[in-house]
């Protein structure tokens, strides 16, 4: 039985298409279609249900060495208010998840997971972690909304006091009010665009997304789904849980080495990662040049080889053509190397081109 968002009966009311996901009903698209959604966020503003997605809170005088061996990056010099990246591997070297670590103070830390990994990673964390902490799966008690595109800050400006803004990309600000909401603002985001993502109180997220849909009215704002969320971050070279990786792939695979830090006192996985030897795999862009829309698990060839399969693919409503990311043989990695991808029996022509497809201005 699917879970709801406290903002179902909203989505509901605006003609969300709702559909399961994670657990959850959420919206995949509103009328506008996930076209319109897509360019409203490359160009204005777009809004974004994310409740479903995990919080765990970490804290006591042994939160930071339990976060220093469950995570691959290193979070040993972050400070108060600083959001980082990080895989959290299993012994083998696999991603167990791919997540964001807020740091609060030195003793307390959330993290942030998806949805669809929730019982599992907090399981995980907890048959691994020892000393003097507590680590609570809160996502019950957390409502998230996601504020994205170029005008973002322009409508938050209108809700909230200049301090309450995040200036630096991957730091927050832990409680302001956003129209009258207690939240904690976060200047992250998973489209690829400048944006924010808000944490607040389930009950009180229904006044927030109403104030912000209006605050950006005159922006051009409007609520988008899980459609236009899945090709923004697509043409941003963002990797997705169970499609880029999952607990076979190492992140080394996938291009994730930046955080990973090999010379951190020992971590889960690190030992698998090592005894994987050389990468001979990468995740690469690519880019159709024949007809065709390559999806997930298209087979690749280079020279009538098979060099590796598709991992996600759409047509990019921004860029205009047809993209995929894929895992492929590191010596056919090349920018540049022509490449055949088999769409549905047949070899569609097509090139690897640098990641990610769309960068912000």
């Amino acid at each position: 039985m699917e879970k709801k968002t406290p903002l179902y009966e909203s989505h509901v009311q605006s003609n969300g298409k709702m559909v399961p996901f994670a657990g959850y009903l959420l919206p995949v698209q509103y009328e506008t279609g996930v076209i319109a959604e897509h360019m409203a966020v490359r160009t204005a503003a777009g809004l974004f249900d994310v409740s479903h997605m995990g919080e765990v809170l970490i804290k006591g005088k042994d939160a930071l060495s339990n976060i220093q061996k469950l995570l691959t990056n290193d979070c040993s010099k972050m400070y108060d208010g600083q959001v980082k990246y990080s895989p959290m591997c299993n012994e083998t070297g696999g991603v167990i998840d791919d997540l964001l670590v807020y740091r609060i103070s030195s003793e307390e830390y959330l993290l942030v997971i998806n949805a669809a990994n929730r019982y599992k990673d907090v399981k995980w964390m907890e048959q691994h972690v020892n000393g003097e902490l507590e680590l609570r799966d809160i996502s019950d008690d957390v409502a998230q909304i996601a504020l994205q595109g170029p005008k973002s800050e322009e409508i938050l400006r209108k809700v909230t006091d200049e301090e309450n803004i995040p200036s630096k990309y991957y730091s927050f600000v832990k409680s302001g009010l956003v129209a009258g909401v207690l939240c904690l603002i976060s200047k992250t985001g998973y489209t690829g665009e400048d944006g924010f993502e808000l944490y607040c109180n389930p009950e009180e997220v229904q006044t927030l997304w109403n104030a912000l849909l209006e605050a950006g009215k005159e922006e051009g704002i409007i609520p988008c789904g899980l459609g236009a969320r899945d090709t923004l971050r697509l043409e941003a070279g963002m990797p997705l849980y169970g499609h880029e990786m999952d607990d076979t792939v190492s992140p080394l695979e996938i291009g994730l080495g930046f955080a990973v830090k090999m010379e951190k006192e020992d971590f889960i996985g690190k030992e698998g990662i090592l005894s994987r030897g050389e990468v001979k795999k990468t995740r690469v862009g690519i880019k159709m040049i024949g007809r065709g829309i390559a999806r997930e698990k298209c087979p690749i060839y280079a020279e009538d080889q098979l060099i590796g399969e598709t991992t996600s693919g759409t047509h990019c409503p921004f860029l205009g053509y047809p993209v995929a990311m894929a895992i492929v043989d590191s010596k056919y990695s090349s920018v540049g190397t022509k490449v055949a991808v088999e769409v549905r029996g047949k070899k569609i022509e097509a090139e690897i081109i640098n990641l990610p497809f769309y960068k912000r201005r």
